[in-house]
């Protein structure tokens, strides 16, 4: 065997032995056709192929995917027009499916994408594409993985990314959002105002009230005071009586122990006797016309009288 013969061996072993060993990555799978017909799909790992026979036809990412959906323009149910666009999540789950099911099954999913967005938002009014985005994904998502099954694909999520209306709408909805804002405030600020109010009736009642219940009670205070200061005046006064009564009791009984003592109707008779002249001159003092006695020079019968009325008496008490 000479050298060129052994090199074309060399060769032909080297080339089989690429062909015939095939290397899978994490999270991949290749599909393998024998002789143009699907043969098996290749695990992560090291594989083993027929030269010439086996051939990689498809290779597919098991990862989780994002698809950007390009913008479109969508009619809502009231005839104003939203451009969206969004991104799908998916998944490749069976690679022989992914490869057989569909001509581009990327492809498939973003035109369904689309068509069932448009659909979705005919159905809703322009505010309540904006209130019901999770709505509109979840609906986009359910339609996608239905038809999505028989191209070994599994749609995880769906998102809208942006909603834009047009600039005549836009700023008929900001001018919408400020009348609203206005008139919050308005009826915030009037909640304060009657609130407010409420509170100063509410102050002014209790300073009132409080301001009679001061006002009674002073006064029951006073009438009190008076009260007591005319009970305390009425004993006053009746303890005055008291003691003058009693003392002219005292100077009535002293003057009558008096009379009875030894010499005693003498000092009457001279005490009668100085009175009746203080009387008569006090009489020449105040008036011009003065009356007298008859007997006005008989000054000792006038004292004698007196001491008889005097005696009198005096012998009416013991019997009494």
């Amino acid at each position: 065997m000479d050298i060129v013969t052994l090199a074309i061996l060399f060769a032909v072993i080297v080339v089989f032995g690429f062909k015939a060993f095939t290397v899978v990555p994490q999270q991949e799978a290749y599909v393998v056709e024998r002789l143009g017909r699907f043969h098996a799909v290749l695990n992560p790992g090291l594989n083993f192929l027929i030269p010439f026979l086996d051939r990689v036809a498809y290779k597919h990412l098991l990862k989780e995917i994002p698809l950007d959906v390009p913008s479109q323009v969508c009619i809502t149910r009231d005839n104003t027009q939203l451009t969206v666009d969004g991104i799908i999540y998916f998944q490749v789950t069976d690679a022989k499916l992914a490869s057989y099911g569909s001509s581009n099954y990327i492809t498939a999913i973003t035109q369904l994408a689309q068509t069932t967005l448009r659909s979705v938002i005919g159905r809703m009014e322009l505010d309540k594409t904006f209130e019901e985005r999770d709505d509109i994904n979840r609906t986009v998502v359910a339609s996608l993985d239905e038809a999505a099954v028989s191209w070994g694909v599994k749609v995880l999520r769906y998102e809208i990314k942006d909603l834009v209306p047009p600039q005549e709408i836009l700023r008929a909805m900001q001018a919408q959002i400020t009348a609203e804002r206005e008139k919050r405030a308005r009826i915030a600020q009037s909640e304060g105002l009657k609130i407010e109010q409420i509170n100063l009736a509410s102050g002014e009642r209790e300073a009132e009230i409080k301001k009679s219940e001061g006002e009674a009670q002073a006064a029951v205070n006073a009438s009190q005071g008076e009260k007591v200061a005319r009970i305390n005046r009425a004993q006053g006064e009746a303890e005055a009586l008291k003691l003058v009564a009693q003392a002219s009791a005292d100077a009535i009984r002293l003057v009558a122990d008096a009379i009875n003592q030894p010499g005693g109707n003498e000092a009457v008779n001279l005490k009668v006797a100085e009175q009746y002249v203080d009387a008569f001159a006090k009489l020449a003092k105040e008036g011009n016309t003065l009356i007298m006695p008859a007997n006005v020079a008989d000054i000792g019968s006038l004292v004698s009288a007196g001491m008889s009325i005097i005696k009198g008496q005096q012998g009416k008490t013991p019997a009494a």
